[in-house]
């Protein structure tokens, strides 16, 4: 599957559900659904290609300046918050994720993250994408063992990072020095 046609579905999702689909803490939250409904209507393989691809594009921002965006934003950190974090950038659009690798400092400009650094709401955050394609895939072929082989041998041959990109941080979460530094607009919205 193309770039361009995998981040197309995911902008169907995005503009079924219009003003709704930057908040990820929305009780009724409609996006996630919205892109099960979208990938339900592709053919099993093209859904296995999506799964691939998402795994590709999610590995696109496995870099230590996002990690410390996302905890200075989501105010921890863990692989599995991480994750969860880029597959929420993902769930915002193409635009919005290639600013955010390119410079995770834009993040400051999205209003769901001016909200959660006044405390009044709000999460960029989700939790394994990969669960609403394995929902589509279910859908169609009423089962997920044979998406489970295919994406399992899909990524078999593929090079996926074992740390993060870019340069490494000395880590500590502490180091305000280092967060206004490196992330000033995020740390003059979040320390100060």
């Amino acid at each position: 599957m193309h770039i361009n046609e995998w981040w197309g579905l995911v902008e169907r999702a995005r503009a079924a559900v219009g003003d709704r689909a930057d908040d990820r803490e929305l009780a009724d939250d409609p996006l996630p659904e919205a892109l099960v409904d979208v990938l339900a209507g592709l053919e099993p393989a093209e859904i296995v290609d999506f799964y691939v691809k998402y795994v590709e594009v999610e590995d696109s921002a496995y870099q230590y300046s996002l990690c410390m965006a996302a905890y200075l934003i989501e105010g921890s950190y863990s692989n599995d918050g991480f994750r969860d974090f880029r597959g929420g950038l993902i769930l915002l659009g193409r635009d919005t994720f290639s600013r955010a690798v390119d410079n995770p400092d834009f993040l400051a400009d999205l209003p769901t993250v001016t909200r959660m650094s006044r405390e009044e709401g709000g999460w960029i955050g989700y939790e394994c994408v990969s669960y609403l394609i394995s929902d589509a895939y279910q859908r169609v072929q009423g089962e997920t063992d044979s998406l489970d082989t295919a994406v399992e041998t899909a990524l078999r041959g593929m090079a996926r990072p074992d740390k993060p990109r870019g340069e490494e941080w000395n880590w500590d979460p502490e180091d305000e020095e280092q967060m206004r530094r490196r992330l000033p607009r995020l740390a003059a919205l979040f320390l100060d």
